[in-house]
Parts: C-alpha cells; sequence; structure tokens
C-alpha cells in the first residue's frame, strides 16, 4: 500500500499546503489553490488518509495525520512549509506545527480553535450509511436519497462531491466511511494541552460560524503565542468557499508580511 498522501501541485515557488476538512478532499481548495499558485507559491493541494485518493486506514487521530504530512513532507524533499488547515484539516495543522514547529515557517488556521468538539457530524454520517450505494446508478440517484435526511443543497454537493466511478462503473464514494464513521470523537479531539508552536498563526474566522468565539482567545494564545485572530466577512465554516476573495487577500498579506 503507497502511505504517501495523494495530492495535486500548482504553480512553483514557496511550498504552501492545504489541508481539507472532515469528508472533504483537496478538490475543494482547487480554486484559490490556484490563484496562490498565481501569487508565487508553489501549492499542494493534500488528500488526507481515508479521504480522497489517498490510503484508507483503520488508524485514524490527529497525531497519524500530521506523521502523514511529515512523511509527505520528506517524499517531495520539502525542509519547511507554510500550512493552510481548515476544520479538520486546521486540527491536523495545529498538531504538526506543535509537532514539528521547524517544519512549519507560517501557519493559517481557518475556522477551528485548539479545543475539543463534541461530535456534531452524526447526523451526516448516519445518512450516508442509509445511502443503497450498491445500487446507486447516479448522482442524481444519490441526490434523492441524501435529501431525506439533509435537506441543505450545499451539504449535499460538498458530500457528492467524493462519488467516482470504480474501474467496473460502480459508484463509490472516495472517504472511509466504515473507519470515518467509527471515528467521530477522534475528529473533535483536541490537541495535546501541553501543545505549543511559537511561530508566525493567523486564525481565520467566518463572522456567521460558531466554532470559534471570543473565549477561545485565550486557550489560542496559550498554544499559539504569536497568533492574531481575524474575520472573514458573509461567511460561515466553509468561509474559504463562501467568501474566497477576502479569505484569499487576508491569507496573502499574512503569508507575504
Amino acid at each position: 500500500m503507497n502511505l504517501t498522501l495523494s495530492s495535486k501541485i500548482i504553480g512553483q515557488g514557496k511550498p504552501l499546503c492545504i489541508l481539507h476538512g472532515f469528508l472533504g478532499m483537496s478538490d475543494n481548495w482547487k480554486t484559490l489553490g490556484t490563484s496562490y499558485s498565481e501569487n508565487g507559491f508553489e501549492v499542494h493541494l493534500i488528500d488526507q488518509r481515508n479521504h480522497g485518493r489517498s490510503f484508507h486506514s483503520k488508524d485514524f487521530n490527529y497525531d497519524f495525520l500530521a506523521e502523514d504530512l511529515m512523511t509527505y513532507l520528506k517524499f517531495h524533499k520539502i525542509d519547511s512549509t507554510l500550512l493552510i488547515g481548515h476544520s479538520m484539516g486546521g486540527k491536523t495543522a495545529m498538531q504538526f506545527a506543535c509537532s514539528y514547529p521547524n517544519k512549519v515557517k507560517k501557519l493559517i488556521v481557518a475556522d477551528i480553535a485548539p479545543k475539543y468538539y463534541p461530535p456534531h457530524h452524526s447526523y451526516i454520517i448516519d445518512a450516508l450509511n442509509k445511502i443503497d450505494v450498491e445500487n446507486l446508478v447516479s448522482r442524481t440517484d444519490a441526490d434523492e436519497q441524501l435529501k431525506k435526511y439533509i435537506p441543505d443543497f450545499g451539504t449535499r454537493q460538498f458530500l457528492l462531491k467524493n462519488l467516482y466511478r470504480t474501474d467496473d462503473k460502480k459508484l463509490r464514494f472516495r472517504f472511509n466511511l466504515p473507519v470515518l464513521s467509527g471515528k467521530m470523537e477522534e475528529v473533535g479531539e483536541n490537541i495535546s494541552s501541553t501543545d505549543r508552536f511559537d511561530g508566525p498563526t493567523l486564525f481565520l474566522k467566518g463572522d456567521r460560524s460558531e466554532y470559534v468565539v471570543e473565549n477561545d482567545i485565550q486557550e489560542i494564545k496559550k498554544h499559539f503565542p504569536k497568533a492574531s485572530l481575524e474575520t472573514i466577512s458573509d461567511a460561515g465554516h466553509w468561509l474559504h468557499a463562501e467568501n474566497p476573495e477576502q479569505f484569499l487577500e487576508k491569507s496573502l498579506i499574512f503569508l507575504n508580511s
């Protein structure tokens, strides 16, 4: 089994690794990734384990995910990187920066804080597990089945991006649903209470999101003493997709400073 993470690499320049969120994949960042590449970065859009085109494994927590990124950097001969992570990817990015501080030049964490989050994706996992995957004929068919449990169109579209046709023409999801279903607690886990990264760090939050609140600032500063927090307007948890222009602008100012 190939244990090097799958990725799409765009552009040339300073290495910039981007980590997607839970049930996402590198494709979610394609548009922004292209914009970063046009601004002088070699962008690595990475699929984390059990997601996208990367390997599946029963082992799944932030230590494993951080170790995966270390293996990836060694494989691509990247000495140190700029790093962006959203949601679950933000937790991986935080863990990686604390575990391997000399490998991270600057860190951007998108709409997640260093704290424990109770499992809150259960209804999505339940809905996905109710899909009759064996008899799926089309994406529309999958959408019709999901609609009974997930009324939000945007959430369904995000999940259905993961559908692909196998060599024998069957429709399957790219994420490892059996393992992720059993590891919901791990997704909400926090980094260790003693973890710390002293490098430049930017936390970006959506103004309509409740993932990062005022009370989190003290905890953020404990782990990331040089952190600053900025808000993306007209955006919820999917801030990079809901207001990509402002996300790009604020992140570029930080990355280039």
